[in-house]
């Protein structure tokens, strides 16, 4: 049910992103209802468009709520996963509410904005709950040196940063979601700089980081995945000048949307794959019978041929630190 959670929040912003780009964000001039008198829109192309994100978000509400119910059901009881699914629960309700004010403010861009930035929110909880929920209660092994750990939790704090430029680089730009929607009062070329500018500093920082990885002798997979992070990135940079020196066409903004989300999950999973994790051993077993564990994907695990790189790796700063990767990495 986690990873239903993880698709619904990742359709949930890139519809969102659809009805802004389509101009659709006052399709449906009331809230919750369409308008004052019909739940449902008329049949045009705008209202259609906002109610369908509403009916996105009614979902996500629904696919939540059945994990938070099913946190409580499990053999083995996780206050984690409660806390998390709880956690998103609350965030799911608080994002309709910031969509109401966006209807009821007229597209005010600073209400837009921290509406999409809620739903990134959302996803990353969503994450963090799809790779716990198949994992042992138990801190994870750090596979990397301390200061790679620490440089990739400034790499993520700097990514959020990088996401609020970009979001207010829109609120500046052309697409304001609707006819006479107000736009951020700053040149939509300053705020592209901005961004810009926030965006090399984060990408200099993962070549650093990529750098110490080999300096250190850092597993294989762990490598691998800050490559493919400086992929996602160089990608996503390349849309982003595209759409800028292409007066930023609707169909490019959106693709920059997508990619976003992607160097958000990406760098994530970058982070989570610092970590070794046992897997969550299933509670229904015989009595002095074999652990069992539940597979779950290597993606998210990071587990597979790094077991084998754990003793090369050895004590590096003078110790080889533990936590349990997204949730509760020690400082």
């Amino acid at each position: 049910m986690a990873q239903v959670v993880l698709v619904a929040c990742v359709v949930n912003v890139i519809s969102g992103a659809s009805v802004r780009l389509t101009e659709s964000g006052l399709g449906c001039a009331d809230w919750p209802t369409c308008t004052k008198s019909s739940v449902t829109p008329p049949l045009s192309f705008h209202p259609i468009m906002e109610f369908t994100n509403r009916m996105v978000v009614t979902l996500l509400v629904i696919a939540v709520v059945v994990a938070f119910g099913a946190s409580f059901l499990r053999r083995e009881k996780r206050m984690d996963l409660s806390v998390l699914s709880g956690s998103l629960l609350l965030g799911v309700l608080a994002e309709a509410g910031v969509g109401a004010l966006v209807v009821y403010s007229k597209l005010n861009p600073y209400v837009v904005m921290a509406h999409f930035l809620v739903g990134m929110a959302l996803v990353t909880l969503s994450l963090v709950l799809a790779i716990q929920s198949g994992r042992a209660r138990v801190p994870g092994t750090l596979k990397t040196s301390l200061r790679v750990r620490r440089l990739a939790r400034v790499m993520m704090a700097v990514l959020v940063v990088v996401l609020a430029a970009g979001t207010a680089t829109t609120g500046a730009g052309p697409h304001a979601g609707g006819p006479g929607a107000k736009r951020i009062p700053v040149p939509l070329a300053d705020m592209a700089r901005t961004h810009s500018s926030i965006v090399l500093v984060l990408g200099a920082l993962l070549l650093i980081e990529l750098w110490l990885l080999q300096k250190d002798g850092a597993p294989p997979s762990v490598v691998r995945r800050g490559q493919a992070l400086l992929a996602v990135m160089v990608a996503q940079g390349l849309v982003g000048y595209t759409q800028y020196f292409s007066q930023e066409p609707a169909f490019l903004v959106g693709i920059h949307v997508a990619g976003a989300l992607s160097v958000l999950l990406t760098m994530l999973w970058f982070y989570d794959g610092m970590y070794h994790h046992p897997a969550e051993a299933l509670s229904d077993e015989p009595a002095g019978a074999p652990s069992t564990l539940r597979q779950h994907s290597p993606a998210l695990s990071g587990i597979g041929s790094d077991s084998l790189a754990l003793k090369a790796s050895g004590e590096r700063e003078g110790a080889v630190g533990q936590a349990p990767g997204l949730v509760e990495a020690k400082p």
